[in-house]
């Protein structure tokens, strides 16, 4: 079983903090600090896989953190992502690049703040995942990585592999070589057909096994254009169910 990502979230406004817990409880596991150094002393106890800080805190604020842990041996290696406007960046930040992983924009959308921290940490998943490639297979939880993510990164990472998607008793299986969707099968549905039926699973498992491959070729798209095509199909789903 892949473990849930650490993920430390810094904020000294208590409705900021609650706002971004919100946005991000799908991305891993997380820790909240209330400053520099309430987090400083939590990334040293816990550990985590990810830092997000606001840089405008009290005490010590997001530059100062990131500066202390990048001075350590064994925590200057997490990546950290600074919340801040783009007066802060500019001004203050710019020149911060080694070590950054991503900079959060005030005043920031949570649809978007989300989508940002979803992709760095499906990046982080799929370099787990290439450590763990060869090892036979890992699971984990479609909260976490649905099926859209795993295609992204599979095919950057061109993957040959099998992803097994369960939910509710169903099971969908897609076959990739080297990033492209070669074969699927959900159930008496083969191809593409067997794609665009589990698009949409939020929850449910998923596992991962580098070891099964397949000579069977039943899609007619790339991966690229089977999600297009996929989320084409839903939201003309959702405006027929709309109207």
């Amino acid at each position: 079983m892949l473990a849930s990502l650490k993920i430390l979230v810094v904020d000294d406004n208590p409705t900021i903090l609650r706002l971004l817990t919100r946005s991000l409880d799908k991305c891993g596991e997380l820790i909240t600090a209330t400053d520099g150094a309430d987090a400083l002393m939590k990334v040293i106890e816990l550990k985590p896989d990810l830092i997000i800080s606001d840089y405008s805190m009290p005490v010590m604020d997001g530059r100062a953190l990131f500066e202390k842990l990048q001075a350590r041996k064994e925590t200057k290696d997490i990546p950290f992502c600074f919340l801040a406007s783009q007066k802060e960046i500019d001004e203050h930040l710019r020149m911060v690049v080694d070590g950054v992983e991503e900079y959060f924009v005030k005043p920031f959308f949570v649809t978007e703040l989300a989508a940002q921290a979803h992709r760095i940490t499906g990046r982080m998943n799929q370099a787990r995942m290439e450590r763990l490639g060869g090892r036979g297979a890992v699971t984990g939880h479609l909260s976490e990585m649905n099926l859209l993510d795993w295609m992204t990164s599979l095919e950057q990472g061109r993957k040959t592999c099998a992803l097994i998607l369960r939910h509710g008793g169903e099971e969908c299986i897609l076959y990739f070589i080297e990033g492209q969707v070669a074969h699927a099968t959900y159930g008496t549905l083969a191809g593409d057909q067997a794609v665009f039926k589990v698009l949409t699973w939020t929850e449910g498992d998923w596992e991962l096994d580098f070891s099964r491959t397949t000579s069977e070729h039943t899609t007619t798209m790339s991966t690229q254009g089977l999600m297009m095509e996929g989320l084409r199909l839903l939201d003309e789903a959702n405006r027929d169910a709309a109207g």
